[in-house]
Order: structure tokens, then sequence, then C-alpha cells
């Protein structure tokens, strides 16, 4: 877990969760503002699935990323609900393990699956090529149910070397080409520079940086929602 106390810029550059067991802040008060937002159309079913930045590490669930982009969604009038599948810890290989069962989970099935994973395959210091197969495998298990994907990118820091990190930030954008995904090049860009925007552990955001992620790629989001078929 040593790697957990490197510099900001290098360790939010993987972002990972060193860690599943933190005790959850108290409980904020019910986000009734979300559900008053005029919304149009059917419900659209969003799948969060990815690691503790999207469990919701050390913070309310209401405060969550899946909760917050939600609320977003709902404020730019998508009806939308975003199912929160972060699981603090995960790797690209835990996540390929419980990908088929929590779709099998989902009633209806989702609209949009948002993919968010690899910060604990650095971390670990698993093999691009290991992460990439994992990628491909869980790719290929959406595309067989015909599931629209959002693959959230990440960065390996260049304390691993510049051959690591080439491989690793290069698998990226080369699966998203590979399947036709949409894709953020770098989901925290907008807020890895500002410390003020992590906890005390500078690995994960608080609120305010959860928020500011949320503007930073609700239009992403939006995007990758297919057109409402009749």
């Amino acid at each position: 877990m040593q790697l957990c106390r490197l510099s900001i810029v290098p360790a939010l550059m993987f972002l990972s969760a060193c860690g599943g067991g933190a005790p959850q802040s108290e409980p904020a008060p019910p986000e009734a503002a979300a559900s008053e937002q005029p919304v149009m159309g059917p419900e659209r079913h969003v799948l969060a699935f990815g690691d503790s930045l999207f469990a919701g590490y050390n913070v309310a669930q209401e405060d969550s990323y899946p909760a917050r982009l939600q609320a977003a969604l709902r404020a730019q009038g998508v009806n939308a609900r975003v199912v929160n599948a972060g699981v603090s810890g995960d790797t690209s290989a835990a996540g390929l393990q419980r990908l088929a069962f929590t779709l099998d989970a989902q009633d209806p099935k989702p609209d949009l699956v948002i993919l968010e994973l690899g910060g604990n395959d650095l971390l670990r210091g698993l093999s691009p090529a290991e992460t990439r197969a994992n990628f491909v495998a869980m790719l290929d298990e959406l595309k067989k149910r015909n599931i629209p994907v959002l693959l959230m990118g990440m960065r390996a820091p260049p304390n691993y070397g510049p051959e690591y990190q080439q491989a690793f930030d290069a698998l990226y954008p080369e699966l998203a080409r590979q399947y036709g995904t949409a894709f953020v090049p770098f989901w925290l860009e907008s807020i890895y520079q500002d410390q003020a925007l992590f906890q005390q552990d500078r690995i994960h955001p608080t609120e305010d940086g959860i928020e500011a992620l949320v503007g930073a790629t609700v239009k992403d989001v939006a995007g990758a929602l297919p057109p409402v078929t009749e």
C-alpha cells in the first residue's frame, strides 16, 4: 500500500481504491432537488461500473459520482436513473468477474454502461497486457448484449517507466477505437492538479471534487446515451 503515499500528481494519475473499508460520512439530506427537476421522455438506465471512484469512498452515497451524475442529468431534462455499481478495490480482473452477474441483475437492461477501472491494476503492478485482456473481455460481453459504453480513461504515473506508461495509457484510446465506444481520455483531468478537491489521503475526491468531475463529464454521458426509440 506504500504507493498510496506518492505525491499528488503521480498518485492521482492512477487514482485507485487504497482499501475498501473506509467509514462512510454521515448521510446527507435526501436529494429532493433531483426528483423535482423537469425531465422528459422515458427513463434512461445508466450503469456506473467501476471502483472506489464510483463507489463513493468516504462520502455519503448521495454525494457519490453516480448520484451526483443522476442529479446533473435530470437537471438537464434527461430522465436518468444512474445505478452505482462501483466496488472499492476492484481491479479490471475483479470487474470482469462480476460484470455478467451485475448486468443480469439489471431490470431493465442498461441504456448505457460507464466503464471506469484500471487504477487498482496500476497499484498492484499488473501488466498493461493483462489489463487490456480484461477490458477486451468486458467490452466483448457488453457488445454481445448490445449495450453502449462510455469508457473512462486513466493514466499511468511516470515513475512506472516510459514503456509501461506508454503501454498503459495507449490501451484506453485503442480499445475505444476498436469497439467504437464513447470515450473520456482522462476523466480526472479537471481536478487532479487541485489538492483542495481531494480528501486527506490525496487520492479520493471530496464532495466538491466529485461535483467538479460531474460537471466536466455530464455532457459526455448525455452524449453517449443512445437516441430514444419509439
